[in-house]
């Protein structure tokens, strides 16, 4: 479990193929802390850590995660190329502030930046997901002032229609995440709120209800 409060932005320094999946290797400031099995989220993904690499005199200590084939299907990790950087989060401890909202780690789907306007210091990018109405009667969608993860950022939705919504980015999240690479055009994970799913969930199995044949 996650709060989209980003650490920071890792760096892939490695990727290789096996089979259906890829493994990424990547590198970040706090390496010498993970551990084998441990979960982190990577642009809003949750993946394992499978290997460790240590420092040497020539590079970094780096880390191995693996994404399976419907990870990169369902997100832009098949997208990554060396150099990119990553949003990483830590799994949630559980006697901390909720700073986010809940967050899973399990991306929905992909949106594209369709736009990107400076807003006298911040910036409203607004983003363009597939519409699917069986996948909105199931809580895949956005609501005003609700929450949506974006490369793994816990943000505030604003202006949603069927299939946008935009965002503001202040500065210190444009700084300290990959916001900084996102323009029009680029490729984003989207994981929707999953109290909306339960709600949307819920209504559905008493509309169910409401229709069955009584006895």
């Amino acid at each position: 479990m996650f709060s989209g409060i980003i650490e920071e932005f890792a760096t892939v320094v490695a990727i290789s193929n096996d089979r259906g999946n890829i493994d990424l290797t990547l590198t970040c400031s706090f390496v010498d802390e993970l551990k084998i099995d441990q979960s982190i989220a990577h642009n809003g993904v949750c993946l394992t850590v499978v290997s460790i690499t240590p420092a040497t005199a020539t590079t970094k200590a780096a880390y191995t995660v693996t994404a399976m084939r419907e990870t990169l299907e369902r997100s832009n990790l098949g997208q990554l190329k060396v150099g990119d950087k990553v949003n990483i989060e830590r799994s949630m401890l559980m006697n901390g502030r909720l700073d986010g909202h809940i967050v899973q780690g399990h991306v929905d789907m992909t949106a594209v930046c369709t736009d990107a306007t400076d807003a006298d210091g911040s910036t409203y990018f607004t983003f363009k997901y597939a519409y699917d109405s069986n996948m909105a009667r199931r809580g895949y969608f956005t609501v005003d002032k609700g929450s949506v993860t974006v490369n793994g950022v816990s943000l505030t939705v604003c202006r949603p229609t069927l299939d946008t919504f935009q965002v503001a980015i202040i500065p210190y999240t444009m700084e300290h995440t990959n916001f900084c690479d996102i323009r029009p055009g680029s490729v984003v994970n989207l994981e929707f709120d999953i109290l909306g799913k339960y709600i949307a969930r819920l209504q559905q199995i008493e509309h169910t209800n409401e229709n069955r044949p009584q006895p």
